[in-house]
């Protein structure tokens, strides 16, 4: 991985709160007093900014649904939604760190119990692909 691209990654969602809001909306589009209530300790003026720069950055969309006044709900696009399953994997790993135990909760298959792995995976090839290879068969272009 080039650090440069993680650099980049970290200008848009860096601070304390944008990779928490996405993960608030995860599950369905919020207004913003249920952002407010799912994101405790979160000042009203914080969110507003947060919520402009990820609209800004493409992340999420807000959807007006009152006119007079005018009020908005927020929902993620493509792109956030994408972001939100690396949210998944780092929540994940901040699960295992937070217990301090090996053997804290692991994500897992809801329909069988199995506990999930991620992998990077080359359709063409078949093949996973292991990043902790030196990188030597990694590549981002």
């Amino acid at each position: 991985m080039n650090p440069a691209d993680l650099g980049r990654a970290l200008d848009v969602v860096g601070d304390r709160w944008s990779l928490q809001i996405v993960s608030a909306l995860t599950t369905a589009p919020l207004r913003f007093g249920e952002l407010g209530e799912a994101l405790t300790g979160i000042a009203p003026n914080i969110l507003v900014k947060r919520l402009r720069q990820l609209e800004t950055d493409g992340l999420l969309v807000a959807v007006p649904y009152s006119q007079r006044p005018v009020r908005m709900r927020y929902e993620l696009t493509s792109a956030g939604s994408e972001l939100a399953d690396a949210i998944a994997l780092l929540g994940a790993w901040g699960a295992t760190r937070d217990s301090g135990s090996p053997t804290a909760p692991e994500p897992s298959h809801e329909r069988c119990g199995t506990s999930l792995q991620v992998r990077l995976w080359c359709p063409t090839c078949e093949q996973v692909v292991e990043p902790h290879n030196n990188g030597s068969d990694l590549h981002w272009t």
